[in-house]
């Protein structure tokens, strides 16, 4: 039974795949342990030391967890200058070292301040570019027919170290002494997983892709026969590689003689291309400012807010609120966005976040710090309503719509502007949200969200058009009606495509007529 089993292809795809481990982790594991006794007493964030000054201690705290997102941030950018030159393996490589070393850092800073907010820009550089190198290895070696459920691999261990990391959270709080092995030992953890993967890495080959792109023709073959596991028939790895081949070709003959500099004029002075960029960098910016990893970051203080007593209530609690993001991620994943569409998952995903939100900004306005069990119990629902909404809406399809709406010669420029925007706006709305407990109270912050969500879901409704199941080939003819018609824009899918390219161009074919002067879109 196991001699049909592609050893190698799963070595891969679980191997690369630990590349989001770091920033699951860190949203879980790292986020829970600046809560622990033995943090708080070394980086002085006891919330008796700081009676006088509130604001102090919400910026303390916010820094040391925010930091590791700002170095993520700026981790992606620097993804996109290494990845294409070095390769995708090694690149995956030097980001798990220059996480790992972060880590060390952070792991030993000891109460240094200024240390821990060194090491976790230093740590987050390194997360941020293995979630741009991961999914592009595994894009560039799975099937096209099982591409999308392949690359959702890091997902599911991004969120599974995710709630893994309030369990061990957990374990620690109830098991150890508050001193700093304990706090220590919950942020070396993900060292363990992704360490093992990092010396499996030395088992394997870069993408097939990547090696065709740099004319290492038999090398290409060669991965790409092991990849599929077939020597036998050379004609089928013939066909696939030219394939590859061809894709490449098509991509050069789009982009030749062409800038960043004048892409940049191109997307900035072309209505179709300015409206899609916009639309892409506003889904971005919803993702996070209805409340996204601002609330995953806090969600054990949430918890404490919503009247789970105790801490180490309060983390089994977020463990599970990881685990249910989990599920419903893969729920829409694997089953919803495909078959019910992009639009109507995001609306029922904002609409749930909505619900949550109001729920929260009541509670925390009447029955905060009461002891009405009723209210507190719905709270504690609401934040798990919440959950489920942004699990099954915003946490996918902002990544969905910036790898489909853009055409060929634009896609990597605008898509790689729309991820180093989703970085930063997570490092704003981490660093931000425990002032905004403070400046805004608990009730005004999940009033800020709820409006936040409100205006979002209105534009959202009116300017995002279904893509689901339109070819990225005629994705402009989702754009071609005015902005404000959007919301029913349709492609007719009735007829044959291949008829359908013989009587108008491609996308591609579009752009490079553009390119040469021959049109201007």
């Amino acid at each position: 039974m196991f001699d049909s089993v592609n050893w190698y292809y799963i070595l891969c795809l679980v191997v690369i795949s630990c590349g989001t481990i770091p920033k699951g982790y860190d949203e879980g594991g790292f986020s829970a342990s600046v809560t622990l006794p033995s943090f708080k007493n070394d980086f002085n964030l006891n919330a008796a030391n700081w009676v006088d000054n509130p604001n102090g201690l919400a910026n303390r705290s916010a820094n040391i967890t925010s930091f590791g997102v700002l170095g993520a941030s700026f981790g992606t950018i620097l993804a996109l200058f290494v990845a294409d030159r070095f390769g995708r393996l090694r690149s995956w490589q030097g980001f798990v070292l220059l996480w790992a070393s972060g880590i060390f850092m952070q792991i030993f800073s000891s109460g240094i301040y200024g240390l821990e907010l060194f090491a976790r820009i230093w740590a987050g550089l390194g997360a941020g570019g293995l979630t741009v190198v991961s999914p592009l290895y595994l894009a560039e070696v799975a099937p096209a027919k099982s591409r999308g459920m392949v690359v959702t691999f890091n997902m599911v261990a991004l969120l599974s170290f995710l709630s893994l990391g309030f369990f061990i959270n957990y374990g620690v709080n109830k098991t150890l002494p508050a001193t700093r092995e304990q706090y220590r030992i919950v942020q070396s953890i993900s060292l363990i997983p992704v360490g093992i993967a990092f010396l499996l890495s030395f088992l394997m080959a870069d993408t097939p892709r990547w090696l065709a792109s740099k004319d290492r023709t038999e090398e290409a073959l060669a991965v790409l026969a092991r990849l599929r596991n077939n020597t036998k028939n050379p004609q089928e790895l013939a066909d696939e590689y030219e394939e590859v081949q061809d894709q490449i070709r098509r991509r050069e003959q789009v982009l030749a003689g062409t800038t960043t500099w004048g892409i940049i004029k191109e997307v900035l002075g072309t209505s179709r291309y300015r409206q899609r960029f916009a639309l892409g960098a506003f889904v971005q910016v919803m993702s996070q400012w209805t409340g996204g990893n601002g609330i995953t970051y806090y969600i054990p203080q949430i918890f404490v807010y919503a009247g789970v007593g105790g801490s180490n209530a309060s983390l089994i609690t977020s463990g599970a609120y990881g685990l249910v993001k989990l599920f419903f991620t893969l729920v829409f994943t694997w089953g919803l966005v495909d078959y019910f569409g992009r639009r109507k998952c995001f609306i029922a995903g904002m609409l749930l976040q909505l619900v949550g939100h109001i729920y929260m900004a009541i509670y925390m306005g009447v029955f905060y710090q009461g002891d009405n069990k009723s209210a507190s119990d719905a709270a504690i629902a609401s934040v798990f309503i919440y959950a489920v909404g942004w699990s099954i809406g915003l946490c996918n399809v902002q990544a969905l719509y910036g790898s489909e709406i853009y055409p060929t010669r634009i896609r990597a420029f605008c898509y790689s502007c729309n991820m180093a925007l989703h970085w930063f706006c997570q490092f704003a709305i981490v660093r931000v949200t425990p002032n905004m407990f403070v400046g805004l109270g608990l009730s005004g912050a999940f009033i800020f969200w709820a409006c936040v969500t409100f205006a979002g879901l209105v534009v959202m409704l009116v300017l995002a058009p279904e893509t689901k199941g339109v070819p990225m080939e005629r994705m402009d003819e989702l754009f071609d009606c005015p902005w404000y018609l959007r919301w029913k824009s349709k492609v007719d899918l009735s007829q044959d495509y291949a008829m359908a390219t013989q009587k108008q161009p491609t996308s591609d074919e579009k752009e490079a007529a553009m390119a040469t002067g021959v049109e201007h879109m």
